[in-house]
Order: structure tokens, then C-alpha cells, then sequence
């Protein structure tokens, strides 16, 4: 990093934490720090989901999957699309919340189920988030100090400080303080101007890497030279593949239905102006995922090309030595072993792969193989059998892991250089205040503020806020240092949810769709789905060093062994349970499947048995008589003019240039994604199979230039959208009037008024019946 560099990274992030700090003389209420007063406008809110989307932890997941798996997966992943574009132009589950008025999740699950149901519900979604979003601060850690190639220790004033805490201290002073200046209000204006940012920085790279690999002569190359059953380029040719194949793909999309409320009920789900805008952000946002996705992936086709091609094989031997030095540091604490293990790295001979003379490269033979081995042989020799294995199982993923960021320091110049590492502090900033503050608003609005007599003023609401999201920042902090990765971060990341997702799901779906969902059936639900998994957790964790030990010396292996490869075999190829020593048979995603399938059941059948009376569903969505806006909600006619209104989602609430945009999606994301290049290409494929050079020149059309074509409008729109969005929501803020005592204990945000006319119509009901 040279000074232009620093200059490129200081300036921006100063004049981002300059606007938060801003934003404090906007919080009059409670509404104002919790869902930034109700003010936001689509484009705001999608500006702000740019920032968010791009994380570092989801650019290390993405890298470290497809370096092991390619790109032929992603085509079946394009029947997220159709799905994604029916729930989102459906307004499936954000839509009936928003109508709920609740400003948090356990608002919502008071008013469906019942207080001690909220308090049960949000304790446990608090420990499941904070407990997967604990490892976010180490991995944005590691990836600085490999990426800027900074010592593990520094001296500072004569004292050896850990840079790996120092940086994780940085980087959560800066998210906290964003959370301490105006809560929601503060991180959406923060959030967006990230955003705009992003968006030409985006550009860049995308640019930057086109011009340094030849897709034609350098990336197709590379992406053929696979052995049959794990083809980076084929979807057809996937079969063998273990841990990212169709099933993966098949529980992608149960969860992107399955779970769409499971997280929803802080910050943007809730700051808009009213649902329709909620809506629209949530349509707009699924375009604006285009732009993320297409970094990704060149990013991921960079590195898989960079430590595979023949033309960088001496950079790549160089970038694994780096990797590998880094990692040593960590786990050898003996000086002596170390330099032995770095010596035993660096005597193995630069990869070089002779594509088409060679034998093509697969999971288990390709050009990391070598050092992998030579470092595990070194980690037994050191440690024994069982602690060696464990610690290969660290090593293995701490490599796999800082491929991103050993790698784009390698490849990028001067200038380059900093504009990534100012996308990653931004990426970074926005993702630890998001995670932070809504694990903070859960804890305070679901647990502490019910337990409360005397309800809080609001400057002690606010500092509670406060106070909950530094403790939380401050767990973070110490969980971080203490945390040894076991798992691809994705599956790991979702082990850990799946205290709270194996279980919430039924809980969120049918209390917003249902009548007959009870309390009994939501405790049933979520009490199971975290037994379930954290049984899971412990075999998991514990699996290298004692339950595969204990299972060999009491010879059990053999009969278990058996049991999940029967269980497992007639989903083979997709699902295979095989022994092993090192790593649990059954991956997270298995697992919280299955988790979701008991829990589903056990839901349904509690609540059937003990449903006493159907919930009253219209007055929760404050619907017919119930209805405190004076709106008209319309009612549905059946025809085939409005059946196809309705499959594309407008309403009466869309005006001219919402109806352009809903028309836009639909042929964008159904007839251009789903029946052209997926259907076509299946029905293409079916009548002549296509070679791996066809499926090349598909995945550039398809994936890169439609993508850069749809990256280009956003910059413009989204930027040109957002600004204008901002300057009106500040005009808003000064403008309105506010209510700085309420808090939304029950009812959610609506006025004192309202809550008298709902009790009084509770009465009328209750008369009647």
C-alpha cells in the first residue's frame, strides 16, 4: 500500500463517518434510532442494500466455494430467479409485516402469539445471530492482514499487540460508533452514500480484470480442464461434486421461500414510508443483486485462473507460499517447527498444469494437493494423529479462505490496490453495524423492554440501544479471538443460524398466512429446531479430536459407517455420507434441511391439536374494520388480464413508472432469465448437447455481458435514484412531526388514537361473540 493508496481509503471513509455523525440532529423519537423515522425511499433503501450485500465474508464464502466447484452450478441457480421474482414482486411476507405497524420481530410475534412466546423467540434468534456473526470481525481480520501482508504482531511503545485484535478493535469501533450517532437513521444514511460509492468502484474492477485475463486463451482454459462428474463449465456434468451440487441448490430455494420472514422486523424491513415503497425497494433490490453477483464471479474466475494457469504458475507458487507462512504463524507456536514446516512448504516444486497433456485436476488431485499434504504430514509429525488432524482441519480452511486476499495483492497495482481495499472497509463498516445493531434491537426491544414496568424515557431507550449494541460488539470482539474455523464459512454460518432458522420458520410463515398457528405449536417448533441443532453443533465441532476417536476405540465405525452410507445411498450421487476422519459425514446444509423438515411437522401437528379458536388475521394486518388508514384495500377478480397483473404484482398503489419497473423485472428476471436461457438452454441441451466450448460462450453471454449491461443502468439509476431519495428523506426529517415517547411496545408505530380505536373495536367484537 503506497501513500496514493491510503489517500484513496482515508478520504471517503472519513467523509462517511463525517454523515453519521451528521445524522444525530435528526433523532428526535425512538422511531427515528429504530426504523429511521419511516421515511426512506426505495431508492435510499437500495442503496443501502448494495453496501450490505457486499460483505467480505460473503466474497471469502463465494471464493473459497467456486474455487472448489466452478461455475456449472451456476446455471441451475438460475431458477432462483422466478422465484425470487414471485416474492419479491408479490411482496410475499415484507408486505403483510409492514401492514402489521411492528418496528421489531418480537412486536410481531406479541401480537400473533404472546408475550412470553416474544421474550423466548428473540432471546434465541439474538444468541443464534451474534453466535454466526461472531466470526465476521475474524475473517474481515485475517483478510487485512494478508491482503496489506502486515506482521501478526506489532510494537507498539515497547509492547507485542496481536494485529489480528487490533484490527478486529478498528473495525468494530467504526460500526459501533455509526449504531451510537442515530441507530437505523444513521446507518441508512451512511449505508447509501457506501452504496453510491460502491457502484463505480465496482466498474472498475470488473473492468480491471477483463483486461488482465483472456477469457478465450486463459479463464475457458482453466474452466475445461476438469475430470468427468466435477466440470466447472458443464451443469450436466456435476454428479460428483459433494458439498455445493443440485441438492444444494434444491435447499437454496426451499430457504429463499421457506425463510423469507425468518430475519425480517429491524432496520430497513421496516424504515420505509409506507409498504408499497417496502415493496418496491424489495423489487429493485433483487435487480441490484446483478451487480454483486458479477463481481463475485469475476473475482472467483481471477483466482481460479491465477493458481491454475500455466502462464502464472510461478505467481501462484508464491501466493500459496505467502498463504501458507500466514497460516503457520497462527497454529505452530514452537519457532523451530515453524521454520521446519515453512521450509517443508517452500521445497514443493512450482505447479505447473499442461492443459490437454496432463491429467485434469479434481477435488481431491489438483495443484493445491501437494502443499496440502506436505503440511498435513507436517501437522502429524508435529502433534500426533488426532491433534494433527485437527489442526489440518484449521489449516485447510484458513487456506482456502485467505486465497482472496493473498491473491488480489499479488495481482492488483498501485491505485487498484487501494480502490479494493477501500470496497472491502466499506463492505466490512456496513455489514458489522447491520449484524450488530439487529441482534442489539432484538435483545432490547424483545427481551428487556417487556420485562419492564415502567417503560423507558426516550433518551434511555436510545442509550440502552446503545449499551446493548457495544456489548454486543464487545462479545464479538472476544469471541473472535477464540474462534477456530472448522467448516467452509457458509456451512459454518449456517449451523449457527439454524438454532434460530431450524425452527422460526413455521413460526413467521403461518403466523403471517394463518389462522390456526398456536402458541403451543411455535415453542414445539423452535424449541426442537435448537435442540436439534446444537446437538449438531457439538458432533460437528467435536467430530477430529473425540467423536470419531471415541467411535474407533469402542468399534463403532464400521457399523455407523454403514448405516449413513445406506441412509445416504438413494440420493446418490447428491448425497453421500461417507466416514471420515477428519470431517463429519453429513454437511450443514443436510442437516439444517432436515431440521427444517421435523420442525415443519411438528409445528403443524402441535398447533391442529391445540387450536382452541382461529386468530384474528385482519386485525393484526389491520384489515376491513380494523383498517386506521381509511385505505381501500382491493379486492381480487378473476381474470386473465388480472391473473397476469397479479403474477407480475401491481396493485392500485402503483403509479406509471412502478408499472414500467414491474414489467421491467418480469421479462428481465422470468422471460429473459428463467424461459430463455434456462429453459432454452435445457430444451436446446435435450436436443443437442452442448461441448465445454459452447458452454463458455453461453456463461460470457449470459453471466458477464447481459450482467455489464444491467451494471451500467444501475450505476446511473441507482446513484442518480438514491440521491435524490436522500435529499427528500432529509426534507422529510425536518419537516415532520414526531411522537418522542413512543417506543412500539405492542401495537407498533401508530398513535395513541389508533391503539384506543383498536381496543374499542376488540370490545365491539367481543359483544358480538
Amino acid at each position: 500500500m503506497t501513500l496514493i493508496d491510503w489517500i484513496i481509503v482515508v478520504v471517503p471513509v472519513s467523509f462517511v463517518l463525517y454523515m453519521g455523525f451528521n445524522a444525530r440532529k435528526y433523532v428526535r423519537s425512538v422511531a427515528d434510532f429504530l426504523s429511521a423515522g419511516r421515511v426512506c425511499g426505495r431508492y435510499v433503501i437500495c442503496a443501502s442494500d448494495v453496501a450490505n450485500a457486499l460483505s467480505i465474508i460473503t466474497l471469502v464464502a463465494y471464493v473459497e466455494s467456486h474455487y472448489k466447484t466452478g461455475f456449472a452450478l451456476s446455471f441451475w441457480m438460475l431458477i432462483m430467479g422466478p422465484t425470487a421474482m414471485i416474492l419479491a414482486l408479490f411482496g410475499f411476507c415484507v408486505y403483510r409485516f409492514r401492514e402489521t405497524k411492528a418496528m421489531s420481530l418480537g412486536q410481531f410475534l406479541e401480537m400473533r402469539y404472546n408475550r412470553t412466546f416474544r421474550i423466548f423467540a428473540a432471546s434465541l434468534r439474538s444468541i443464534s445471530e451474534v453466535l454466526a456473526n461472531s466470526i465476521m470481525p475474524a475473517i474481515a481480520a485475517r483478510f487485512f492482514i494478508y491482503y496489506l501482508d502486515i506482521p501478526h504482531y506489532l510494537n507498539i511503545f515497547g509492547l507485542q499487540i496481536p494485529t489480528f485484535s487490533l484490527i478486529i478493535l478498528i473495525c468494530l469501533t467504526i460500526a459501533i460508533s455509526i449504531i451510537c450517532m442515530g441507530g437505523t437513521l444513521a446507518m441508512v444514511i451512511t449505508d447509501a452514500i457506501q452504496g453510491m460509492l460502491c457502484f463505480p468502484l465496482i466498474v472498475v474492477f470488473i473492468i480491471f480484470i477483463l483486461y488482465q485475463f483472456s477469457w478465450q486463451q486463459e479463464i475457458i482454459p482453466v474452466m475445461m480442464d476438469r475430470v468427468q462428474g466435477e466440470s466447472f463449465l458443464n451443469p450436466y456434468d456435476i454428479s460428483n461434486l459433494r458439498d455445493f451440487n443440485l441438492f444444494f441448490v434444491m435447499i437454496l430455494i426451499f430457504n429463499s421461500v421457506f425463510h423469507r420472514a425468518s430475519w425480517i422486523g429491524s432496520g430497513l424491513s421496516s424504515a420505509a414510508k409506507n409498504p408499497h415503497e417496502q415493496k418496491m425497494a424489495s423489487i429493485l433490490g433483487a435487480w441490484r443483486g446483478q451487480v454483486s453477483v458479477i463481481l463475485y464471479m469475476l473475482i472467483g474466475l481471477a483466482i481460479i485462473t491465477l493458481l491454475n494457469h500455466r502462464n502464472f504458475s510461478t505467481q501462484a507458487k508464491d501466493i500459496r507460499n505467502s498463504i501458507s507462512a500466514h497460516i503457520s504463524k497462527e497454529l505452530i507456536v514452537d519457532k523451530e517447527k515453524r521454520a521446519a514446516f515453512d521450509k517443508a512448504i517452500k521445497a514443493v516444486p512450482e505447479q505447473i498444469q499442461k492443459i490437454g497433456i496432463d491429467k485434469p485436476l479434481s477435488q481431491k488431485n489438483n495443484l493445491d494437493t501437494p502443499i496440502l499434504k506436505t503440511a498435513h504430514n507436517k501437522l502429524i509429525e508435529f502433534n500426533g494423529q488426532i491433534q494433527g488432524n485437527a489442526k489440518f482441519q484449521q489449516y485447510r480452511t484458513l487456506f482456502h479462505q485467505e486465497m482472496l486476499a493473498s491473491s488480489m495483492r499479488s495481482l492488483f497495482p498501485t491505485g487498484i490496490m487501494g480502490l479494493f481495499f477501500l470496497l472491502m472497509i466499506l463492505a466490512m463498516v456496513s455489514t458489522d453495524n447491520t449484524r450488530i445493531y439487529s441482534a442489539a434491537v432484538t435483545i432490547n426491544q424483545d427481551v428487556i423492554l417487556p420485562l419492564k414496568k415502567k417503560p423507558f424515557t426516550m433518551k434511555q431507550h436510545v442509550w440502552s440501544l446503545r449499551i446493548v449494541s457495544i456489548s454486543i460488539g464487545v462479545f464479538f470482539l472476544l469471541a473472535s479471538n477464540f474462534m477456530a474455523q472448522m467448516d467452509y464459512i457458509q456451512l459454518f454460518v449456517s449451523i449457527m443460524c439454524s438454532m434460530w432458522l431450524g425452527g422460526c420458520a413455521p413460526v413467521m410463515i403461518f403466523g403471517l398466512y394463518s389462522r390456526f398457528g398456536t402458541t403451543a405449536g411455535a415453542f414445539t417448533s423452535l424449541i426442537s429446531g435448537m435442540f436439534l441443532s446444537l446437538g449438531a453443533i457439538l458432533i460437528k465441532r467435536n467430530w477430529a479430536d473425540i467423536v470419531y476417536p471415541w467411535l474407533d476405540q469402542n468399534g463403532y465405525v464400521e457399523s455407523v459407517g454403514k448405516f449413513l452410507s445406506n441412509v445416504s445411498k438413494p440420493f446418490n450421487p447428491y448425497v453421500v455420507w461417507e466416514m471420515n476422519a477428519i470431517k463429519f459425514p453429513i454437511n450443514s446444509y443436510e442437516i439444517f434441511f432436515i431440521i427444517s423438515i421435523i420442525t415443519l411437522f411438528l409445528y403443524c401437528s402441535v398447533s391442529y391439536f391445540t387450536m382452541k379458536e382461529p386468530f384474528n388475521l385482519n386485525r393484526m394486518l389491520h384489515r376491513g374494520k380494523y383498517n386506521l388508514d381509511g385505505e381501500n384495500k382491493e379486492q381480487f377478480k378473476m381474470s386473465w388480464r388480472n391473473l397476469l397483473i397479479k403474477m407480475v404484482g401491481i396493485t392500485k398503489d402503483y403509479s406509471r413508472g412502478d408499472k414500467i419497473i414491474a414489467w421491467v423485472f418480469f421479462l428481465q428476471s422470468f422471460v429473459w432469465t428463467f424461459l430463455c436461457t434456462f429453459v432454452g438452454a435445457i430444451i436446446w441441451n435435450t436436443i443437442h448437447p452442448w461441448s465445454l466450448e459452447n458452454w463458455g460462450t453461453y456463461f460470457f453471454i449470459v453471466f458477464l455481458v447481459v450482467p455489464l449491461i444491467l451494471v451500467t443502468i444501475s450505476v446511473f439509476w441507482f446513484g442518480i435514484g438514491g440521491l435524490i431519495d436522500l435529499r427528500r428523506m432529509f426534507r422529510d426529517l425536518k419537516d415532520r412531526t414526531v411522537n418522542p415517547l413512543d417506543d412500539g411496545r405492542v401495537e407498533g408505530h401508530m398513535s395513541l388514537a389508533d391503539k384506543d380505536k383498536l381496543e374499542a373495536l376488540d370490545k365491539e367484537t367481543a359483544n358480538r361473540s
